[in-house]
């Protein structure tokens, strides 16, 4: 029996003994602050590479950085124009879109990473965002998920940096993703993937957290909490606002 495991141990000694390569990651910041002055805001994604052994020989190590914001279903509607005028014709529920996507590699996207780890890890634009089930609604969803990747590249949200992630001697890494001023509050899914012959051979994940703060947090948090105060407020502010603008015109006419 004891013969029986050593063998198999024997047997399984080689797997265990191939170079691992770990990731171990930094960013500048893993907080973003939403302020009434929020501009945007860029954070440096930087790294290194852990191994126990030797720099393998042959294909170069690749990398791709991946920053997903928070993902919700979002309707999307088909304009024809009809007599004249644009009418809604049909929509489709895309079951999941990420509010902000962001991806760089050290290398072209199709290089770095082989068709079928895109799937799995979902890491390009059309496949980070989820049609399935829109698919059994209607054949042609993937076109709605074009038009929401279409958009969304126009606003600044998602955006594909190939080769922005530079790579020092296949072990240190570093890369910017500039994030818009349109973010959504949420937890940021960051991912570093480590990939040989667009293999998958590590990765990381950690999280960015993006929060309104100050005024901004009072306000959003009475909106959702006290709908009846905030809108009484927002009336208030706006008939304050009229008035004082109405006083200050009337004050410029009488003094000239």
């Amino acid at each position: 029996m004891l013969r029986l495991i050593a063998a198999s141990l024997c047997l399984l000694l080689p797997l265990s003994t191939q170079a691992d390569e770990a990731v171990v990651l930094g960013l500048s910041q893993n907080r973003v602050a939403i302020t009434a002055n929020f501009d945007g805001s860029e954070i440096l994604v930087f790294g290194a590479v852990k191994r126990e052994e030797a720099i393998p020989e042959g294909d170069p190590l690749e990398v791709v950085v991946a920053v997903s914001g928070p993902s919700t279903p979002i309707t999307v509607r088909r304009k024809e124009k009809r007599f004249g005028i644009w009418v809604n014709t049909e929509s489709v529920t895309i079951d999941g879109a990420p509010s902000f996507y962001a991806v760089a590699t050290s290398a072209p996207l199709r290089d770095v990473l082989a068709a079928d780890e895109d799937i799995v890890n979902r890491v390009s634009i059309e496949n980070a965002i989820d049609s399935i089930g829109a698919r059994f609604e209607k054949a042609d969803a993937p076109k709605f998920a074009e038009a929401i990747a279409r958009i969304r590249t126009d606003n600044g949200l998602y955006s594909v940096q190939e080769g922005d992630v530079e790579v020092a001697e296949q072990t240190l890494f570093r890369t910017s993703i500039a994030m818009p001023a349109n973010l959504t509050e949420g937890d940021y899914a960051t991912r570093v993937f480590l990939t040989r012959a667009g293999k998958v051979i590590s990765q990381y994940e950690t999280t960015i957290d993006v929060r309104k703060v100050g005024l901004e947090r009072w306000l959003f948090n009475l909106s959702r909490q006290q709908p009846l105060i905030y809108g009484l407020l927002s009336l208030a502010i706006a008939i304050i606002a009229g008035w004082a603008a109405s006083a200050f015109f009337r004050f410029v006419r009488h003094g000239a």
